[in-house]
């Protein structure tokens, strides 16, 4: 009962159209029957119309050709539609849709929209569905609904996601309280919001200045309304690839590196673009030459998460990605903090 509401929200506020809006939903399979009946009821309590009027829950999508590519995608699949709800047949409205699929790997493109797919998985599955989700590269917004904290500290800690809600809705990001920005295909740069993103619109600070911040920023309480838990953390993204130009200039950009806690890669010689392409597992790579813009082609060819090109001195959010987790701490069996706060 106290889910529904946030998986209605999450899924069809502003028609489906929110970056952060949820996609795929994970059911445990033995109350999977039970939720679906509930779920499909809500939906069909939704009011589709004028966004104008205060009593509409869905509006139209943004323009026809929205309208069209959804239904579309609709049409091809509709063996596998669940449960939709009717929506008026003049206008750009999309019925709000219930897809099955057998998990996140089945969604090959975002449908940008109010259609939500559902798969089911058994308990000791998570392991598995955590991995799914995070090999499909993108971690923009992720949502847990448990009253087990132990499960809820696991599951955040193992997802590769820029804002992590627990049992509450993913959509609705509060500047101050919930930094905004993902990682992987999600974000390549500081979240909206948060302690490291308006440094991004200056030159970059000498590393010293910046290593000071890391201890501050590693645990930070955001403030939020009373009931609400807003952590934000830094996590470490993989090693800058230093290439100068020259062996002095090098060594610079390593200390830089080290200084702000990062890990710094040195080679020997300087790589050719073609070899920087096929280097693995990189944050991003540090280079000062007058043929950049060779190197920058390279890495916008590489496959996966976006891998910039950094020609000066590197910040914390090059070194660490950002991630913030929203905790509805009454959802839970109360707040604590306020116990404490009392003691």
């Amino acid at each position: 009962e106290q889910t529904i509401p946030d998986i209605i929200r999450s899924a069809f506020q502003s028609a489906g159209q929110r970056c952060s809006a949820l996609r795929c939903l994970y059911l445990q399979s033995d109350i999977a029957p039970h939720f679906l009946t509930m779920l499909m009821g809500a939906m069909d309590a939704l009011q589709i119309g004028d966004p104008a009027d205060l009593l509409t829950d869905v509006g139209p999508v943004i323009d026809q050709a929205a309208a069209n590519r959804i239904q579309t995608y609709l049409d091809e699949h509709q063996d596998q539609i669940v449960h939709h709800v009717p929506a008026p047949r003049t206008g750009r409205f999309i019925a709000p849709t219930l897809i099955r699929v057998n998990g996140i790997e089945d969604l090959h493109e975002e449908i940008f929209g109010p259609v939500l797919h559902v798969a089911t998985f058994d308990r000791q599955e998570l392991p598995r569905v955590v991995r799914a989700i995070n090999e499909t590269g993108y971690g923009l917004t992720f949502g847990l609904q448990s009253r087990l904290t132990a499960r809820a500290d696991w599951v955040s800690q193992a997802l590769e996601a820029g804002n992590i809600y627990i049992n509450r809705d993913q959509i609705g990001a509060v500047v101050g309280s919930q930094p905004f920005g993902g990682q992987g295909l999600s974000g390549t740069g500081p979240k909206a919001g948060g302690p490291l993103y308006v440094a991004r619109f200056s030159r970059p600070r000498a590393s010293a200045s910046w290593a000071g911040k890391i201890r501050d920023l590693s645990n930070l309480a955001c403030p939020g309304p009373t009931g609400e838990d807003n952590l934000y953390t830094l996590v470490p993204r993989g090693p800058i690839l230093t290439l100068g130009p020259g062996a002095a200039k090098q060594a610079r950009q390593v200390a830089q590196i080290k200084a702000l806690g990062g890990q710094a890669i040195a080679p020997d010689t300087l790589p050719s673009p073609d070899e920087v392409l096929a280097w693995p597992n990189l944050g991003a790579v540090l280079y000062a030459g007058k043929d950049a813009r060779a190197y920058a082609q390279a890495l916008a060819e590489r496959p996966g998460p976006v891998v910039p090109l950094l020609t000066r001195n590197p910040d914390l959010a090059h070194i660490f990605h950002e991630r913030h987790t929203c905790t509805n701490t009454a959802a839970a069996g109360g707040n604590a903090s306020l116990l404490a706060k009392a003691l």
